[in-house]
């Protein structure tokens, strides 16, 4: 029997990517692709699939949220977070959401084979650095990513500063007033003790644990 695998992401050329990876590694492979949430929802509210490949900031995304509302969809399926964030300050939050593994998007091709092949076999897929953090945690008996501290609306926001994105921008794409957007933005300064975007990359990118 072949593995059903959707790969959901707005670049397409990481969606290509992968597809080639994955067809090329595996014998028996059914390969889907979908580039915002909404039409991932409507896929899989029609089509069973094995495997989640699931980039966290995708087009009308909900964060770790995405991960119950495809659970009620598909209880079983298996959800592998892609994503551009380094593993060890967002795969601890997507793991407790109920993710079966985190994987970084500039991992290399034996990587990407590794994760994927891992999950599909026994469940889960963590790297060394991410179990090492699971341990630290579950020792300190606290949490290893300072960005717990924010919401849901100020980790889309900060995930949008980022990226790039002005304030107009960030408005337009979450459909909110432009002095709300520099009122979140203040707060998630002041949580993260941060002064400007720099620092705010420095927190995201930071090693916590």
């Amino acid at each position: 029997m072949s593995e059903r695998i959707l790969i959901v992401d707005d670049h397409l050329v990481v969606r290509t990517g992968v597809s080639i990876i994955l067809d090329e590694s595996f014998k028996l492979l059914e390969l889907f692709t979908t580039e915002n949430y909404p039409d991932t929802i409507a896929f899989l509210s029609k089509n069973e699939v094995d495997l989640i490949v699931l980039d966290i900031n995708i087009p009308r995304g909900k964060n770790k949220e995405m991960i119950a509302e495809i659970r009620e969809l598909q209880p079983d399926v298996k959800i592998l977070i892609f994503s551009v964030y380094e593993e060890i300050t967002h795969a601890y939050q997507y793991i407790l959401a109920g993710a079966n593994g985190y994987l970084n998007k500039l991992s290399d091709k034996e990587k990407i084979i590794l994760a994927v092949d891992t999950v599909l076999k026994t469940g889960n897929y963590f790297s060394p650095d991410v179990i090492s953090a699971l341990i630290n945690a579950s020792i300190n008996k606290e949490s290893i990513n300072p960005l717990n501290k924010l919401s849901k609306r100020e980790m889309e926001i900060s995930e949008l500063l980022i990226e790039g994105n002005g304030n107009l921008e960030i408005a337009n794409k979450l459909n909110i007033q432009m002095t709300t957007v520099s009122t979140h933005k203040n707060k998630i300064f002041n949580k993260l003790n941060v002064r400007n975007i720099v620092g705010l990359i420095a927190v995201f990118n930071k090693s916590v644990g």
